[in-house]
């Protein structure tokens, strides 16, 4: 039997805690989908086009990993994904409390998904894309959040490089 995973996200810009789970993510499945989605209740920096563009390259040496755009609910995402679990990453306290409620909700809506809860990697776990782009916005370095390429990305859309 085929063990599918869906991790979705909005991943603006995908972050090194976000390849984490991802790159562990997929040692527990044999195939990971990665659900590139919008929040209505976030401001994107970048297109979904643009961030699926960014996961796709990120994650391009996982041979198991593919990248999927999405606008439904999640646990319609995953059913037609045929996946048995929702991959999550958990950061801090704050994290859990959001997600525990989320995995809730979705189980009440199909209890056949589960939902499964990796924990960030302790150097990764302050890292959160809004920061990482507010950062930047005021000409941080973020090269300790993200990949050099992503990095380049978000200094090209915000129009400047940033400090070394």
């Amino acid at each position: 039997m085929s063990r599918t995973a869906v991790y979705p996200g909005t991943f603006d810009p995908i972050t090194l805690g976000h390849l984490d789970i991802i790159q562990r993510g997929a040692r527990m499945c044999d195939k990971l989908v990665i659900g590139v989605t919008t929040n209505p209740s976030k401001q994107p920096m970048f297109t979904v086009e643009e961030r699926m563009a960014m996961v796709e390259r990120e994650v391009a040496d996982l041979p198991n990993v593919s990248v999927t755009q999405f606008d439904s609910l999640l646990m319609d995402f995953a059913e037609v994904e045929g996946a048995a679990m929702i991959l999550r990453g958990l950061r801090a306290v704050a994290d859990f409390e959001y997600e525990y409620q989320m995995a809730g909700m979705n189980q009440q809506l199909n209890d056949r998904i589960e939902t499964v809860f990796l924990m960030a990697d302790v150097s990764l776990q302050p890292i959160a894309s809004r920061l990482v782009k507010e950062i930047a916005r005021y000409g941080g370095d973020i090269n300790k959040f993200v990949t050099p390429a992503v990095a380049a990305d978000v200094a090209a859309r915000i129009g400047h490089k940033g400090k070394k």
